[in-house]
């Protein structure tokens, strides 16, 4: 991927730089077969009731079926393409394997064209793009797609240019630090691919104008101190005023800014080493 920066020919491309996707195979199409219509939600639930705001429009674009959990075991693959896909900041990448099947994957950093990829049970090579249980991947190696039960595909780690270190193994359990710096255990059968994601720069965009976020699907947030008190408890007042409050609350009264919001009965608790960093409480 490369970042490209205009000439500031107008105030909004002085603000703005895209991603030239130099790192995709040139003349790639989708594979057909593995397209599915995606509809428009709109953040609503089944009933019809927006449970997550500020979505909606868009440019109309179909899904990519991924598949994360690359259960060809022992059947070498070769990649056909490296794609962009709209659903995702990661790149994707079509492999071929040798029964002549196939199947989207994440890409890798580096991924090409022609490059072998392997998926198996048992040790073999620890090369970028191989997928194998922790058990058998040398200590010290980024790792992404990482699963976190056996049998159900990665679940973590797939972000564009993310990627998490596995510190150790020990007992029946893999020792992982993952980007947010939380250090948790995994059990050492769960698949894990070599490598970090592809399309590091994603994160050194700038959007410029508000028109390329809508583009996304992402519409207007309206800062409650700019409502009324009918609307939100930050409104009201004459001109402008501050929020009339210690801090963020919730709907119910607690305070919403820098405190943990994880289950205090999480059954996953125990696997979870060292926690992320987070703000500290007011």
């Amino acid at each position: 991927m490369a970042i490209h920066i205009y000439k500031p020919t107008t105030p909004a491309r002085r603000k703005t730089s895209v991603d030239k996707a130099t790192d995709t195979t040139k003349g790639a199409k989708p594979h057909k077969p593995l397209l599915v219509a995606l509809p428009k939600k709109s953040g609503r639930n089944n009933q019809g009731k927006i449970t997550i705001r500020h979505r909606g429009g868009g440019a109309k674009r179909n899904y990519r079926i991924v598949d994360f959990k690359q259960q060809k075991f022992s059947i070498p693959g070769k990649i056909v393409s490296v794609e962009y896909d709209p659903n995702r900041n990661a790149r994707i990448m079509l492999v071929v394997y040798r029964d002549g099947e196939k199947a989207y994957a994440l890409a890798y950093e580096g991924a090409k064209a022609g490059a072998p990829v392997l998926s198996a049970k048992e040790k073999i090579a620890p090369k970028t793009g191989n997928r194998m249980p922790l058990a058998f991947i040398p200590v010290g190696l980024p790792v992404h797609n990482v699963e976190l039960t056996q049998g159900r595909g990665g679940a973590i780690v797939r972000s564009a240019g993310t990627s998490a270190q596995l510190m150790g193994v020990e007992g029946k359990f893999a020792l992982l630090k993952l980007p947010s710096g939380e250090v948790r255990q995994v059990y050492k059968e769960c698949l894990a691919t070599i490598g970090v994601v592809s399309n590091p720069e994603y994160k050194n965009i700038r959007w410029g104008k508000a028109g390329r976020t809508r583009l996304r699907g992402v519409r207007p947030t309206v800062r409650g101190k700019a409502m009324n008190p009918v609307d939100h408890p930050h409104g009201g007042g004459e001109g402008s005023n501050p929020i009339g409050l210690k801090g963020p609350k919730t709907p119910w009264g607690k305070y919403a800014l820098g405190v943990r919001t994880r289950k205090k009965k999480k059954y996953s608790h125990r696997y979870i080493l060292q926690r992320r960093k987070t703000k500290k409480k007011r």
